[in-house]
């Protein structure tokens, strides 16, 4: 399954961003508020300069303590970007999710402006679905349906 099947079988395709002087805590309201894992932070809401997670808003927290909320997004956001673009594979994003140790991939089109966001449960889901219908189609040709 490639992704922009993954994208079309979301309720919901927006994408949630934030400018990079958001203060950390109305970026943990945000992500709160809208039940979302990561945030991506763009100046114009369609080139993505950084990601903040939950995970990293937690960590920081244990680290720092509360006075991490006051600070701009950008002193706790992922600047390494990892992005991926339609045409690739459920598996293949899977696998960089996987490797990366992160859970929210942003969708770019060839102008690198965002189309989208994956979550890896967007793409587990994706492949289940993948899966039952490979495992459907077996059961009919053994079955001579």
């Amino acid at each position: 399954m490639l992704v922009n099947q993954i994208l079309s079988m979301k309720a919901s395709g927006e994408i949630f961003t934030v400018a990079p002087e958001t203060s950390v805590a109305e970026a943990t309201r945000l992500l709160s508020e809208k039940r979302i894992g990561a945030i991506v932070v763009s100046e114009d809401g369609k080139i993505p300069l950084g990601i903040l997670s939950e995970r990293d808003v937690v960590r920081e927290l244990g680290k720092r303590g509360a006075a991490i909320l006051e600070q701009p997004i950008t002193e706790l956001m992922t600047r390494k970007l990892a992005t991926c673009t339609t045409g690739e594979d459920a598996l293949v994003i899977l696998d960089r999710m996987t490797q990366g140790r992160f859970r929210h991939l942003p969708v770019v089109n060839e102008q690198g402006e965002m189309v989208g966001i994956v979550s890896i449960g967007d793409a587990v889901s994706a492949r289940l679905k993948e899966l039952a219908a490979e495992k459907e189609a077996l059961t009919g040709m053994i079955m001579g349906n």
